[in-house]
């Protein structure tokens, strides 16, 4: 199974187990170029498109170091670790694959996803000081995507939610982190972005939601 297009596959994915089921569906004569040379990376393939993301995540780790610059397998990687809920681990190698390939967007998207997902993560033995700092690199790499690809519109929404969380964080009275103006203009650019993606679809419901939600959150600042 060729490497590349499998990578472009996952590129193109949703979230999701349904978007495996799709990669599987299309592999029909794509699937008989020439295989990767490391058995690893071709077993972890093989395990991804199946959906088994622990088992490729294995595999894959066994192909490094000898493909540690190879950022389409860092990225299969990384997409494993992030579907295994891995996220210290996905945001990792997906900071491995932006440092070999800087234009890539979907990259910096998961990593950003990543990271924000581990700051609002209960489980996560964070101070909230370590979990701003998630946050604000989250935002920072949806940034970094916007401006290699200012058309995907689910790096807008993603961004919001980082910003809302950020929102979140600094507006909580008692935290040591809290502060009423950073939160106040997280609020804001997070409504921003909501409706950056609005104006593509004003009939998404949820978004709409999210904005009314987002500025009775910034109106009950304390």
């Amino acid at each position: 199974m060729n490497l590349r297009f499998v990578y472009n596959r996952l590129k193109s994915m949703k979230l999701g187990l349904v978007a495996v089921a799709l990669a599987m569906t299309t592999l029909s004569a794509q699937a008989q170029q020439e295989e990767h040379r490391n058995p690893n990376v071709r077993l972890g393939q093989k395990a991804l498109l199946s959906g088994d993301f622990k088992g490729a995540v294995t595999h894959l780790q066994k192909a490094l170091p000898a493909e540690a610059n190879d950022p389409d397998v860092l990225y299969l990687l990384g997409y494993s670790q992030f579907q295994s809920g891995d996220f210290k681990k996905s945001a990792s190698s997906f900071d491995k694959v932006v440092a070999l390939d800087a234009k890539n967007s979907n990259a910096f998207y998961y990593k950003a996803k990543a990271n924000n997902l581990l700051a609002v993560s209960g489980e996560e033995k964070l101070n909230d000081a370590q979990r701003e700092q998630l946050l604000q690199l989250s935002i920072a790499d949806y940034s970094k995507a916007i401006l290699i690809n200012a058309n995907d519109m689910k790096l807008y929404q993603n961004r919001a939610i980082a910003y809302r969380d950020l929102g979140i964080l600094k507006g909580t009275p008692g935290k040591a982190v809290h502060s009423k103006d950073v939160a106040t203009d997280a609020y804001n650019k997070a409504i921003a972005d909501y409706e950056k993606v609005l104006s593509r679809d004003a009939a998404r419901k949820d978004i709409q939601t999210e904005i009314k939600k987002a500025k009775v959150y910034r109106d009950n600042l304390k």
